[in-house]
């Protein structure tokens, strides 16, 4: 253990959260800090309570969110401990099926469990704050939300490699526009080991065009996995609606499901390039799908095509807690249009994956714009995110993605 630490100290009474195992330890928690040199951003700190008890080691960051924990133990955060927590992520991967039992499946087959996608590392949710881990194939897409994560890139990547073995062949670090701007890390994104051109990766059998170079999060909504299954049980004989619907996840599984037709519609023309691709690579030369570059709401207003299964996947509405009173309008706004205009007898799925949004506010939102809409509204279903972006149950901050299904009269 390196006992050169440098020293956080909290104000008094500030150190009952800890006693909580949350993972986070807010700016007006700390009293003050001692250390031979003053700290920067990014380094591993223990934590003390007010008085001189030890409580935890973690990343030191400037922001709200001070200190990311790492660990409640006094142990040393080298090779072994990153080593030991991806090996960890790794087993839970396992025990739910995403991961195989023996390594990644390289399978190219169309076999509906084919599957080499999936999340390993959630962040909080794994012990890693701060810490995305993304596999695609051979490829592990490495993501930074703190400071701490990015000066440790070069340790966690060569842990990973130990964890994964042979199954991986190249590391990606995209940490450009997750790190916090005012650090200027000067950070860019590339290979932090092997390389890969190779960007097809397989969910449930389902063929897709990874854009880890250029695309939203590590390249795909890998969070939206289960509920596009359910897409799929329900798309039978249906007229499809998928709103933005970025790489087509949602409107690929409609295709399976056996859709009537599917209408893609995203205000960027680079992610309807890559729905098409997606589409093309499953269904070639299949006349059902079309994809339209507009805004969503325009599109829902001037839309003549009658749609009973209708997809709402926004980006998140609000970032924080300062945007919450505008996102339930939007979500509100969002969903009376689809009530408005979805054919009786119509199932909607509708989400949002704002964090400052929780389900009771959500699913409010959503009751207000059926009222609106004088529509006779059913739960179906109540969905979240997948279990490989599992809960740390100390850090109730970590469920984010909130959805209903609904059958609309």
């Amino acid at each position: 253990m390196n006992f050169e630490l440098k020293k956080i100290f909290l104000r008094k009474g500030k150190e009952e959260s800890l006693g909580r195992f949350h993972p986070w330890i807010f700016s007006g928690a700390i009293h003050h800090t001692e250390g031979s040199s003053a700290l920067e951003e990014g380094d591993i700190v223990e934590v003390l309570a007010s008085d001189g008890r030890f409580l935890a080691i973690g990343h030191w960051q400037i922001g709200s969110i001070a200190v990311r924990v790492l660990t409640f133990k006094r142990q040393p955060i080298d090779q072994a401990f990153w080593q030991k927590r991806l090996a960890a992520a790794l087993d839970v991967r396992k025990t739910i099926g995403v991961a195989s039992k023996e390594e990644i499946v390289k399978s190219k087959s169309s076999n509906s469990k084919c599957n080499d996608i999936y999340r390993l590392v959630h962040g909080e949710g794994d012990n890693l704050p701060g810490l995305v881990i993304d596999i695609y194939g051979a490829t592990a897409v490495m993501q930074a939300h703190s400071v701490g994560m990015h000066v440790c890139r070069n340790e966690l990547a060569a842990a990973l490699r130990e964890v994964m073995g042979e199954s991986l062949k190249a590391i990606y670090y995209k940490s450009e526009t997750t790190l916090p701007f005012k650090a200027q890390l000067g950070q860019e994104d590339g290979f932090l080991w092997g390389e890969s051109n190779d960007n097809i990766a397989r969910e449930n059998g389902l063929a897709f065009h990874i854009d880890w170079l250029k695309g939203q999060k590590t390249g795909f909504f890998v969070d939206q996995r289960d509920n596009r299954s359910l897409v799929e049980y329900y798309a039978k004989g249906r007229r499809v609606l998928n709103m933005f619907c970025y790489t087509g996840g949602f409107s690929v599984y409609a295709m399976r499901g056996g859709a009537e037709l599917v209408h893609s519609v995203d205000s960027s023309a680079k992610a309807v390039e890559l729905v098409d691709a997606n589409i093309e690579l499953n269904f070639p030369g299949d006349t059902r799908h079309n994809a339209f570059a507009e805004d969503a709401f325009k599109f829902m207003e001037q839309m003549q095509e009658r749609y009973n299964l209708i997809i709402l996947d926004p980006p998140a509405f609000a970032k924080h807690k300062d945007a919450l009173k505008n996102a339930l309008r939007g979500y509100t706004k969002l969903n009376a249009k689809a009530f408005e205009k979805i054919q009786s007898g119509g199932i909607l799925f509708t989400f949002s994956c704002s964090q400052a949004v929780n389900k009771d506010q959500f699913r409010t939102a959503v009751f207000t714009a059926a009222a609106m809409a004088h529509r006779k509204v059913r739960i179906l279903h109540q969905l979240h995110q997948p279990a490989d972006h599992p809960i740390n149950i100390y850090h109730p901050e970590g469920e984010y993605l909130k959805g209903l299904v609904l059958y609309v009269e």
